[in-house]
């Protein structure tokens, strides 16, 4: 089953339920990928359909961030829920420890040695782990091993 059969199935099943927040976030999704189809004329691969909702994920944690900042915590909840939601529709995330084991494997594979060697290294990484790990936290971790 396809990202767009599953999207549909859970949206009927949003609307039948009347959860209009789970069909309200389900249709930003759609949207996103709708729009993101439509620039590049094509259908979207597993890769860019993940790379999207990543950028959906961190969307919302950076709106949850400012939302607290400013004490909107109504909307800090509805920004929660949403991300909730997309998160249902990545894929598992990885462990620390998975993590840093990519992080070693790519390092070798590069020879990488110092802290210089940090973009050959996240060219090769991000792209399997896209989806699966936070860039950020990914970037964190490559920076403290290449540093030390």
């Amino acid at each position: 089953m396809g990202f767009d059969d599953k999207l549909n199935r859970e949206m009927v099943a949003a609307a039948k339920a009347q959860n209009k927040l789970r069909l309200s976030a389900i249709r930003l999704i759609k949207t996103a990928l709708h729009n993101r189809e439509i620039d590049l004329k094509r259908k979207l691969n597993e890769t860019e359909i993940l790379q999207l909702l990543s950028m959906m994920v961190k969307q919302r944690k950076d709106s949850i961030d400012q939302f607290r900042k400013g004490g909107r915590e109504d909307l800090v909840g509805k920004e929660e829920s949403e991300l909730k939601i997309i998160m249902e529709f990545m894929p598992e995330q990885m462990s620390e420890e998975d993590i840093a084991g990519e992080i070693e494997r790519v390092i070798q594979k590069v020879g990488a040695v110092g802290i210089k060697d940090m973009g050959k290294v996240m060219k090769d990484l991000m792209p399997k782990l896209t989806g699966k790990a936070d860039g950020k936290v990914v970037g964190e971790m490559v920076k403290a091993r290449l540093s030390g």
